[in-house]
């Protein structure tokens, strides 16, 4: 029986305008993730997406004075799919809701959960933020002046909505849902969104209108044409409808991939995700989610990134300035992903001179420079190993075991720490080894050939565990440091065999992976 793939998924974004770094910052994180578990030799499936429907995407489309879906087309051409290409982002899926694949599964899922008595119609009266796109519940709301609500999250009055919706029968679903995250604690992370997450559904679910009668931007109710599924009940099913959920011709291919092993999601969606998504599932008996992701947000002044208090930052601004590599770097590892995180152009500018240009860079550009002068551009051939050579190779061992296990928890600041480490510490060996003093003695060119091939090998394991976060750099290193094979082959299980670097490879100095930048003004 063939391995089910590794699933992952992003929250598809939300396309009233274009995407600023908190959107790239998930994104690279799902990228992270992928290139990773691609490294144990794993079949992945990286998917992403944007939505598109919903009461947000109409008004703006037609204050831009255009169609929604010719607003929505531009958008996703010009801005949301351009920027993947820009950070190096490997997605093999890009779902839009506007897409027919979508539309038909949107269409069949509810169907089938009408069919079986999960939705009824009633009327709905009640609050409804149309920046969050989502139906407020009281503690959702501040009292605004007279009788006005503010939204708690973007600061601004909700509408009082009198609809006659239809509704989906969530209430039914809370001692499910509890059970469920009882015997599975790691299905929300981490434990501060579980233990949100629980405290909501224990508090008590209502039933939740599932549709729109005053909206007609979206997907239709085949039963009930005049009516739209609120974009929240249609954005949710990008998941499954991606993979073929919905289509008869693929229905193998969506039980090899279904469920998702990771959701990756911003704290403040993880209600949808982690209470009405598993209900939905359950009522249409489908399998569940492995793990719900809430990362914390991204501050800018203190502030959440938003275009709408002007605090987002486009991503290019940061990569044009910094690189690529350097912008998935810092968010990796500057930034607990489970918690907010602030940025600042000086801590980046900090970061990036300290960690990579006088890190990893200078490492990379002293050592090649070594083997070129001293033995002809040729990876030399080691001789006996002292104890700091053996040493240098047993931190790698565990340096690999360490980083392997942050990442695979999703900390990945803490599995870049632990290769930054090492490339410290292998800074370290050759400050104490001195081989420029070994080189001006004829009686030691064994013991410089022994220093620098460990330099060069740990050069190639540092290569193969900082290839996930900078795939471009990392490229340039396999080939500079004469590297056989590919480096998107080598895996994780086997990067500390030491070893691997074939001595007479041809080594080449190119220019520096990361050059000295000024800093922003």
């Amino acid at each position: 029986m063939p391995q089910k793939s590794f699933y992952v998924t992003t929250p598809i974004y939300y396309v009233n305008d274009a995407p600023h770094i908190g959107h790239a910052y998930t994104s690279v994180a799902g990228d992270v993730i992928t290139r990773w578990h691609r490294q144990h030799g794993e079949s992945v499936i990286y998917l992403t997406g944007t939505d598109e429907h919903g009461t947000k995407v109409a008004s703006k489309a037609e204050a831009n004075d255009m169609a929604p879906q010719d607003w929505v087309d531009k958008l996703v051409a010009e801005h949301w799919k351009p920027v993947l290409e820009t950070l190096n982002v490997a997605n093999d899926d890009f779902i839009r809701t506007t897409q027919k694949r979508h539309r038909r599964g949107v269409q069949k899922f509810w169907e089938v959960l009408k069919e079986q008595g999960f939705v009824y119609q009633a009327d709905y009266n009640g609050p409804y933020c149309v920046a969050c796109e989502e139906f407020k519940l009281p503690g959702d709301l501040l009292e605004g002046e007279g009788d006005e609500l503010i939204c708690k999250v973007h600061g601004k009055p909700v509408q009082l909505l009198n609809e006659k919706n239809w509704f989906f029968k969530l209430q039914g679903f809370q001692e499910q849902l509890i059970e469920h995250y009882e015997r599975h604690p790691t299905a929300i992370a981490p434990a501060s969104a579980y233990n949100e997450v629980l405290s909501f559904i224990r508090s008590g679910l209502s039933d939740v209108s599932m549709s729109r009668e005053s909206v007609d931007w979206g997907v239709r109710l085949p039963w009930d044409p005049e009516q739209v599924v609120y974009v929240w009940f249609d954005a949710l099913l990008n998941y499954i409808t991606a993979i073929g959920y919905g289509d008869s011709q693929a229905e193998d291919a969506f039980a090899d991939i279904w469920p998702a092993d990771i959701h990756l999601v911003g704290k403040d969606i993880l209600r949808f995700h982690a209470v009405f998504w598993p209900a939905m599932l359950m009522a249409a008996g489908l399998p569940l989610p492995k793990q719900v992701f809430a990362h914390g947000w991204l501050l800018v002044g203190g502030e959440k990134m938003s275009k709408t208090k002007l605090t987002g930052i486009a991503p290019n601004q940061i990569s044009d300035h910094f690189g690529v590599d350097a912008f998935r770097y810092y968010f990796m590892a500057a930034i607990n992903f489970g918690a907010d995180g602030s940025f600042s152009w000086e801590d980046m500018h900090d970061r990036y001179h300290a960690d990579l240009a006088n890190g990893l860079g200078n490492l990379a550009s002293r050592s090649l420079a070594m083997v070129t002068k001293y033995f002809d551009g040729r990876v030399p051939q080691p001789g006996s190993y002292t104890n700091a050579d053996l040493a240098l190779q047993d931190e790698l061992v565990e340096a690999v075991a360490n980083a392997d296990a942050a990442m695979l928890r999703l900390d990945f600041s803490t599995g870049i720490a632990r290769v930054r480490g090492y490339v410290e510490s292998v800074n370290g060996y050759i400050t104490e080894q001195e081989p420029w003093k070994l080189a001006k003695d004829e009686s030691k060119q064994t013991r410089l050939a022994t220093v620098l091939y460990c330099v060069m090998e740990s050069l190639r394991a540092i290569a193969v565990l900082y290839a996930a976060v900078m795939p471009e750099a990392c490229e340039r290193l396999w080939a500079d440091i004469g590297a056989s094979g590919k480096l998107s082959d080598q895996t994780i299980e086997q990067v500390d065999r030491w070893g691997q670097l074939e001595p007479g490879a041809s080594v080449s100095k190119g220019p520096a992976l990361f050059p000295r930048i000024d800093k922003v003004t």
